[in-house]
């Protein structure tokens, strides 16, 4: 959603209110933005809506608080923030809404080589090959890259390298995360059951 300059017909700093107001419409811009985009919104984009002397952070902890008790929330998402409906309401959206071509319908197993990928990027097939001990289908990473969960990474500079394979910022959307840091460790996988203690 990222534009080179700012609109020179926005007046961002918006001298002419006085404080509380101002603040509340750099506040109700970020809003309209992040409404407006099917992406996260990096903090320098939002910067573009509102004054120089303007806390970017302090106004999504604003939002955030204004959000409080409502179905969707301001979430931290790759390099910037987005609006999300909050979990315990996606039942309602599915049984009342068409969001069937939303749905991204993983199997177990898929789960498990964008996992597999997530924790060792970059990795190439023999990489996934050596984890699942079987050839990872080309149909399966095809259709990862299809649904925009896993791009091309970097390859060795020599002649014939593998190509391999990366998460991406979608990836991190679908699973809410706002970084890589913040895949379940080995212990957390453990208690939840998903990973076994000897693994």
């Amino acid at each position: 959603m990222a534009k080179n300059q700012s609109d020179p017909a926005l007046d961002r700093e918006l001298a002419d209110l006085p404080p509380d107001l101002r603040w509340r419409e750099w506040l109700r811009r970020i809003e309209a933005v992040l409404f407006a985009s099917a992406s996260p919104v990096p903090r320098e984009d939002l910067a573009r809506v509102v004054g120089q002397g303007a806390s970017v952070d302090l106004l999504i902890a604003d939002l955030a608080a204004d959000l409080a008790g409502r179905a969707f929330e301001v979430a931290k998402v790759a390099d910037g923030w987005m609006f999300r409906t909050r979990p315990a309401y996606a039942p309602a959206i599915v049984a009342a809404a068409d969001v069937g071509d939303q749905l991204l319908d993983l199997n177990e197993g898929d789960v498990a080589v964008l996992a597999a990928i997530a924790y060792h990027q970059p990795i190439t097939r023999d990489g996934l090959k050596e984890i699942f001990g079987r050839d990872i289908s080309r149909d399966l990473i095809g259709r990862l890259h299809a649904l925009n969960l896993i791009g091309t990474g970097p390859r060795s500079p020599r002649r014939g390298a593998p190509y391999t394979f990366v998460t991406t910022e979608r990836f991190l959307m679908v699973f809410g995360l706002e970084s890589l840091h913040d895949l379940p460790d080995q212990e957390q996988l453990e208690d939840a059951g998903i990973l076994s203690p000897d693994a």
